[in-house]
């Protein structure tokens, strides 16, 4: 899962594409004459959420500094940010939906919205990674993370909690250039073959679930809630 402005959920599927509704079956790359493709899973607004709270309603100074603020609180208070600014890509796919903030009470301050805002990106992976596990053609034992948000360690462990699985991260969060430096390596001869480049990754962290089973599937339903309103509201509410 790399967390970028977008996030991104790739699984690879080895030699042969797995087309799974919800999801997009693409390659993943191809060098020395050899293939891999992967499913794929978009979320349009990951760390744009933090951005937003950044530059728009000004409760940030930096991204950053939504760990801090985000460790300030336990929890939201049962509040939810749906970041559907310009719609939900995978696995929803609409392109009518807007964002949303629900759930606020007069006990809300930023602090709860803030750390709302940091858990759409786990939930949003989450919607991603349901939808695979429900074909019941792939499973996930574990979740290796990267990207810039990857480096707040709230983030990574409410995301180890809300899947249940562990959540690793490398040591080098910036997976998407080193990737292509990797490849451009490969078919320069930089580097012999594969294994060789897969030697290089290095785990920095292992999140590992601490959450209730019970605790988890609470708050991931009121997740689902939350999405559900957000769900055609430019075809409900017409803004000039």
């Amino acid at each position: 899962m790399t967390f970028g402005t977008a996030g991104v959920f790739v699984l690879n599927t080895g030699s042969e594409p797995v087309v799974l509704d919800g999801v997009t079956a693409s390659s993943a790359w191809g060098v020395n004459g050899e293939v891999a493709y992967e499913i794929e899973g978009v979320i349009y607004a990951s760390g744009k959420t933090m951005q937003w709270l950044r530059d728009d309603l000004k409760l940030l100074h930096t991204a950053p500094d939504s760990e801090w603020y985000s460790g300030q609180v336990p929890d939201t208070q049962g509040v939810y940010l749906v970041p559907a600014f310009t719609g939900l890509a995978a696995p929803e796919w609409d392109m009518y939906a807007r964002a949303a903030i629900v759930g606020m009470s007069s006990n809300t301050n930023r602090l709860h919205v803030i750390r709302a805002g940091l858990e759409s990106m786990a939930y949003q992976t989450r919607d991603v990674v349901d939808r695979l596990l429900l074909s019941g053609e792939v499973g996930l034992s574990e979740l290796r993370v990267d990207g810039g948000a990857a480096k707040n360690s709230i983030l990574c462990q409410f995301q180890a909690d809300i899947l249940g699985i562990p959540v690793i991260r490398p040591k080098n969060t910036e997976a998407t250039v080193t990737g292509a430096a990797y490849l451009a390596g490969l078919s320069s001869g930089l580097w012999k073959d594969l294994g060789e480049v897969a030697s290089l990754w290095q785990e920095e962290r292992v999140f590992e679930p601490r959450m209730s089973e019970e605790r988890r599937e609470q708050l991931y339903a009121g997740w689902r809630e939350a999405v559900k309103l957000t769900r055609g509201w430019a075809k409900k509410v017409v803004v000039d």
